[in-house]
C-alpha cells in the first residue's frame, strides 16, 4: 500500500519535471501548465497557425493575455519556447512608439 502511494507521488513529480514546448504542444498539453486554461490555449494555438513562435518576445507580442509577468509564471510552471525558458528581459514592442500629437496652433491676438 505504501509502495503504491510512493510510486504515485513520484510519478506526479516526474510528470511536472517535463517541459511543455509551446511550438509542439497540443491543447491538452498546454492546459497542463498551471495558469493556462481553455481560452488561453486556444489563443496560443490560433497564433501558432501563422508560424512557430521564435522566442518568448514573439509569444508575448502575438498572444493576447500573455505579458512578461504571465510569461515568467508559465516558464516556472514548465512552459518553454523553442526549448528555452523565459529570461525575464523586457519584452520589446513590435509596433513603433506613437508620436506625440502636435499642439494646436496658438491663436494670434486681435489688434484693437
Amino acid at each position: 500500500m505504501i509502495r503504491n502511494f510512493l510510486s504515485l507521488v513520484l510519478a506526479v513529480f516526474a510528470l511536472n519535471a517535463f517541459a511543455v514546448d509551446v511550438n509542439q504542444a497540443s491543447r491538452a498539453d498546454l492546459e497542463t501548465v498551471k495558469g493556462i486554461g481553455p481560452g488561453l490555449s486556444a489563443k496560443i494555438l490560433d497564433a501558432r497557425k501563422t508560424g512557430n513562435f521564435k522566442d518568448w518576445n514573439d509569444l508575448v507580442e502575438r498572444v493576447g493575455g500573455i505579458g512578461p509577468g504571465n510569461a515568467a509564471r508559465f516558464s516556472q510552471a514548465g512552459l518553454t519556447v523553442g526549448g528555452t525558458t523565459f529570461d525575464g528581459k523586457p519584452v520589446t514592442a513590435a509596433t513603433p512608439a506613437k508620436e506625440p500629437k502636435a499642439k494646436p496652433a496658438e491663436k494670434t491676438a486681435k489688434a484693437p
